[in-house]
């Protein structure tokens, strides 16, 4: 079957955030986004196929989910992974986030050390502080435009903060890398080692580039998968976010007790039926869907590479070993963080998500949504081209 990503899908007045949220976000209206993580792209048809036979059935009453949806979403992760997770390990929860913030109001009390690698994905950062906890961060290394991981100070910062749960993001974003069996195995050790509990948010593992492989934390060793919250969900992957599902796998029996007794006092308990019945079609069959829109996504990605190197090459892209957002860095430019912002906002009229969104170790930085269509990419990189001429830049 062939998909048409190169189409235009208008998504204004589609009650989307991402086109209809400028008032809501403080933006100027008439910006072109490419910002929050999802695509402008038509999910797999399979997916619409099966909620048009919902929508005809008109009824949507609470829902369960039952052994064919469990059997969908454990294939998946058995053929593509090699990870074999057990259906009593299986939280159903409306998103990652949520279940972030379940576990750390189970498993800390406030005030107590919570650890992440900046720059990160940014509801880390307030699902730790909003929930009271102390944020201990360890950033991660720009070495030879390739982010690593100071183990040294890892673990320092867990026992100099009697940190209790890591925060770990894998493939990471938004610099974009897929952790190697060797790091993550290193970061359980010391975890291990500390009696730390890890919150693996896995979501991005379906967009590997050629020559990386994700790495299922939970699978590698007994003992880590015992420390170990493993998060996925289809959404990323089939452009599903508004449908609010996540499948959250947890082997021990006393870490799943106690994240359960927390979403249960929410009163947020029961799974969203389109959710249901969209995560089950697309593990079924977007299996296609999935292998040409990774195809259209390498090619937009070859695509900025080209355009900067012989367009803009004082603004590197930090390269990606996974997900669809690339990391982009202008401190080659030589100005400040404000002005860079300022230059996309208001010349190239671009709406990116500005590097600090992500900590202070994204100063210099935009985060770009390449899950678009080709014509719209080639349109935001001109207009970054356009703000950034240097005989055009009035700071």
């Amino acid at each position: 079957m062939q998909y048409n990503f190169d189409e235009p899908i208008n998504r204004k007045n589609t009650y989307s955030i991402k086109y209809d949220g400028a008032a809501k976000f403080k933006k100027p209206d008439d910006l072109l986004p490419l910002w929050i993580a999802d695509m402008d792209f038509l999910s797999p048809p399979i997916v619409s196929d099966k909620l048009k036979e919902l929508a005809e059935r008109g009824v949507y009453g609470y829902s369960l989910i039952n052994q064919e949806y469990y059997q969908a979403v454990q294939n998946w992760y058995v053929n593509h992974y090699d990870w074999n997770p057990k259906q009593e390990w299986l939280l159903v929860t409306p998103g990652i986030v949520f279940a972030m913030a379940m576990a750390i109001r189970a498993l800390t009390k406030e005030g107590e050390g919570v650890l992440i690698q900046r720059p990160v994905y940014y509801p880390f950062t307030t699902v730790i502080e909003r929930n009271n906890r102390k944020l201990v961060n360890s950033p991660l290394r720009l070495v030879n435009g390739r982010y690593e991981i100071d183990y040294e100070d890892f673990e320092n910062k867990i026992v100099q903060n009697n940190v209790k749960i890591f925060l770990l993001c894998n493939p990471h974003n938004p610099v974009g890398r897929v952790w190697t069996k060797e790091e993550i195995k290193k970061l359980a050790d010391i975890c291990l080692k500390r009696n730390v509990t890890i919150v693996s948010d896995e979501i991005h593992s379906d967009y590997v580039y050629q020559g990386h492989k994700h790495t299922v934390l939970s699978k590698l060793d007994k003992a880590y998968e015992e420390i170990t919250i493993t998060c996925t969900a289809p959404t990323k992957t089939f452009n599903l976010a508004g449908l609010q599902i996540s499948n959250i796998w947890i082997p021990n029996l006393q870490i799943r007790k106690s994240i359960r007794r927390e979403i249960v006092k929410t009163g947020y308990d029961w799974p969203s039926l389109t959710g249901i019945i969209a995560c089950q079609a697309a593990y079924q069959g977007g299996k296609d869907w999935l292998i040409h829109v990774k195809e259209y996504l390498t090619d937009n990605l070859n695509y900025v590479k080209e355009f900067l190197t012989h367009e803009l090459p004082e603004v590197k892209l930090i390269e990606p070993e996974g997900t669809y957002l690339i990391w982009l860095d202008f401190r080659g430019l030589l100005l400040p963080d404000e002005v860079i912002e300022n230059l996309i906002v208001h010349k190239a009229k671009l709406w990116l998500d500005h590097g600090t969104m992500f900590g202070e170790e994204g100063k210099g930085f935009q985060r770009i949504n390449i899950a678009c269509p080709r014509s719209v990419l080639e349109e935001a990189m001109n207009r970054i081209k356009f703000a950034f001429k240097p005989n055009k830049i009035n700071v």
